[in-house]
């Protein structure tokens, strides 16, 4: 017992510090801003909660999250991006993992990262009218945007981005999937936590 829970929680600081530098790992994406990026930090996350049950992907998703804040720091000085970043990555693990723990199978995996991709997109969009974006406007004194504007710019571009986000981290996991689900799913029959 006391061996798994070493093994447990190297294996989570080892995916928190791939997941890190995965942060790193980012390109734009035409026609969106240039703020608005794909990372792929959101897979170690997934392969953890897996692995390890849906804490663990929340874990891994706060801890890269506090890294890259204290190790980068934030443009307002307030972690406005970190913040909206943990919310995107637990949207995006936990309705996959949880589907995914339903149907065990390829075509599971398949529907649930859709329906993750898909959960995340429509919830951050909620999220962005409601908190991120005023919390952009107030901590960054910029001047605040109408509703009908704040809502184009969320259709325009918030929904579709993250639905493209969404659809490139399904898969890049799914090629992983096709060649490590039995290895994962033997590491989940393991070491569980829920």
């Amino acid at each position: 017992m006391k061996k798994n829970r070493v093994r447990i929680l190297v294996s989570l600081a080892m995916l928190s510090s791939i997941s890190y530098i995965l942060m790193f790992v980012n390109f734009p994406v035409p026609p969106f801003p240039a703020f608005l990026k794909i990372d792929f930090s959101d897979i170690p996350a997934l392969i953890g909660a897996i692995i390890f049950g849906p804490m663990a992907g929340v874990v891994i998703e706060l801890i890269k999250n506090i890294l890259d804040y204290f190790i980068k720091g934030s443009e307002t000085g307030v972690p406005v991006g970190h913040v909206a970043n943990f919310l995107a990555g637990i949207l995006y693990i936990l309705p996959t993992y949880y589907v995914y723990n339903k149907l065990t199978s390829k075509k599971g995996m398949t529907f649930a990262l859709v329906l993750g991709s898909a959960v995340m997109a429509i919830v951050m969009s909620v999220l962005n009218y409601l908190v991120i974006l005023p919390a952009y406007t107030f901590f960054l004194n910029a001047p605040a945007m109408s509703g009908a504007e704040v809502k184009e710019y969320i259709v325009a571009l918030i929904l579709p981005f993250n639905l493209i986000k969404g659809v490139a981290m399904s898969i890049l996991f799914m090629i992983l999937f096709t060649k490590m689900g039995t290895w994962l799913n033997k590491q989940a029959a393991t070491f569980r936590l829920n």
